[in-house]
């Protein structure tokens, strides 16, 4: 599975983003999807993911109620809606699939995407 993650940006405070990861070579819809965020100097960290139906989802706790994973398995992608952003979510977001259960540590995940850069300016 080669994914793809887009939809990064320079914005300001307060503003969205709607990220993308887009997958080939495999069918996304069997697989938990998350998206995970590197600030610089700083670990890999995880910060959202989705089950295969899309049925349950799971946030890290700085971001529920600003971020919503959602997913188009028409489309064999998984989107990271960004809202009420703020300069401390700056960071690299990259997009993983772990073909076996949910986990939150990045090292569980089998696939990943090149990462987009989100940059939040105060």
């Amino acid at each position: 599975v080669q994914l793809q993650a887009y939809g990064g940006g320079l914005v300001q405070a307060g503003d969205y983003l709607r990220l993308s990861c887009a997958a080939s070579g495999g069918t996304l819809s069997r697989y938990i999807v998350a998206w995970f965020r590197q600030a610089p100097g700083k670990e890999r960290a995880f910060v959202a993911a989705i089950s295969g139906s899309g049925g349950t989802t799971f946030y890290e706790d700085s971001v529920k109620g600003r971020f919503t994973i959602s997913r188009d398995n028409t489309r064999n992608t998984v989107y990271l809606q960004l809202s009420s952003l703020k300069p401390v979510d700056t960071a690299v977001y990259y997009c993983a699939v772990d073909r076996s259960m949910f986990s939150r540590n990045a090292f569980e995940y089998d696939y990943w995407g090149q990462g987009t850069e989100v940059t939040v300016s105060s």
